[in-house]
C-alpha cells in the first residue's frame, strides 16, 4: 500500500507544464532571434560553440530532478507488512435521533449538535470496540455499519442533518430493528445499542421493539435530550432560521422531553436511561453499563507499519539536479577537435 505523508507538496508537480510551455516558447523566441539575423547555416558557423541541443537536455534533467524532489518532499510511504490484529471489544449501534425536533434549542447550541459532539467525544475514546451509526425520523437509515475504523466514524457522523430522513416523525422502534438486523450475532461478542433522542415516539412500538432486542443479548440504552419545559421547533431555509414550527391553530409548537417514554424504552431493553444537559452528555454513565457486557477477541487486518522512500526520490533529484549543472550550454573545444569519421589524405 503506498501513501504520502504530506500530500499538500504534490501541488508543486503543477508547475511541470508551466515549466514545459515556458521552455519551449523560450527556444522558439531564440530560434527566430538567429533567423532574424540572417540564414541559418552562416549564423551557426559565427557561433561554432553554442550548442542548440544542450538546452533540452540541460531541461529535461531539471525537470525530471524537479519532478523527484517534488515526490520526495511529500514522503512517499510504502506499507511494509500486513498483519491480523487480535483485538477484544464489543460491538455498539447509535441511533441517533434526527428529527425536526432535534433541532430544538434547550440545549446548546442545539439538540442534534449536542449529541453529535457527544458522540465525537465518545468515538475519541474508544479503543477496540466497534462502532455503527444508525439515523432515524419517520424512517430509520443505517448511516455507518459496524467498523473500528474512528476516522470515518468521526466523518460520517459530521454530515448528519436532520435533512438525511425525507419522512419526518420518530419511529424509534424501527431503529431499533434495524440496529438489530445490522449486528453480526455470529461473532459472539456483547452487543448494545444507545439511542439518543428527545422521546416523542408517534410512529411504533419502541418498548415492544426493546424487548425483542434484550431476547437475543442486545441491550437498549437511552440517553434523552431537551428539557421537560420544551423548546420551539426552528424553521430552517437553506441554512438560516426562518420562523417556528406551528401547530393548526397557528401556535408555536413546543417540543418537549418525554423522559416517561426514555425510561421505558430503557426499562424494556435492560438498559440505563440517562438526561442528557449542556454540561453532562451522560455517556460516561452509559459506557459504564456497557464495560460489564462481554467483550470477545476478533481479528483485524491492518498494516503494521509504513516505511518512508522520501531518501530514493531526494537523491535521485539530487544526482540529476547535479548533473544538469555541470553541463555547459556551450560545447566542448576538445571534443570538437576529435572527429572519428574524418579520413585521413
Amino acid at each position: 500500500m503506498l501513501r504520502f505523508a504530506h500530500t499538500e507538496f504534490l501541488w508543486g508537480l503543477a508547475a511541470v507544464p508551466v515549466l514545459i510551455i515556458l521552455f519551449i516558447a523560450v527556444t522558439t523566441w531564440k530560434k527566430r532571434a538567429i533567423i532574424a539575423l540572417g540564414d541559418k547555416d552562416v549564423v551557426k558557423k559565427m557561433i561554432p560553440q553554442v550548442s542548440f541541443s544542450r538546452p533540452w537536455l540541460k531541461f529535461i534533467l531539471f525537470l525530471l530532478g524537479f519532478t523527484f524532489l517534488v515526490i520526495g518532499a511529500a514522503d512517499p510511504q510504502i506499507g511494509s507488512k500486513m498483519e491480523e490484529v487480535k483485538r477484544k471489544g464489543a460491538d455498539l449501534m447509535i441511533l441517533l435521533d434526527v428529527s425536526n425536533s432535534m433541532l430544538s434549542e434547550d440545549l446548546s447550541p442545539n439538540r442534534l449538535e449536542n449529541a453529535k459532539r457527544a458522540i465525537a467525544q465518545l468515538i475519541d475514546n474508544l479503543h477496540d470496540d466497534r462502532i455503527g451509526i444508525i439515523v432515524f425520523a419517520g424512517q430509520a437509515y443505517v448511516q455507518l455499519p459496524i467498523t473500528t475504523d474512528y476516522s470515518a466514524a468521526k466523518l460520517f457522523l459530521s454530515t448528519i442533518n436532520t435533512n438525511m430522513v425525507p419522512t419526518q416523525g420518530t419511529a424509534i422502534g424501527a431503529a431499533i430493528d434495524l440496529g438489530m438486523r445490522s449486528f453480526d450475532f455470529k461473532n459472539g461478542t456483547g452487543k448494545a445499542m444507545i439511542v439518543i433522542t428527545d422521546g416523542e415516539n408517534h410512529e411504533d412500538d419502541a418498548v415492544i421493539a426493546a424487548k425483542k432486542a434484550i431476547d437475543k443479548d442486545v441491550s437498549v440504552h437511552v440517553i434523552g435530550v431537551g428539557s421537560e419545559k420544551g423548546a420551539p421547533i426552528p424553521i430552517v431555509q437553506n441554512g438560516r432560521q426562518v420562523g417556528f414550527h406551528t401547530d393548526s391553530a397557528g401556535k408555536t409548537v413546543m417540543s418537549k422531553l418525554d423522559e416517561n417514554m426514555c425510561k421505558e424504552i430503557a426499562a424494556a431493553g435492560s438498559g440505563s436511561y440517562v438526561r442528557a444537559s449542556n454540561a453532562n452528555s451522560g455517556f460516561n454513565i452509559v459506557m459504564d453499563q456497557i464495560g460489564k457486557i462481554q467483550r470477545k477477541t476478533y481479528d483485524s487486518k491492518s498494516f503494521k507499519d509504513f516505511e518512508d522512500r522520501f531518501q530514493f526520490f531526494l537523491g535521485f533529484a539530487f544526482i540529476l539536479l547535479m548533473v544538469e549543472f555541470f553541463i555547459s550550454n556551450r560545447k566542448s573545444v576538445r571534443l570538437s577537435r576529435v572527429n572519428l569519421f574524418e579520413v585521413k589524405k
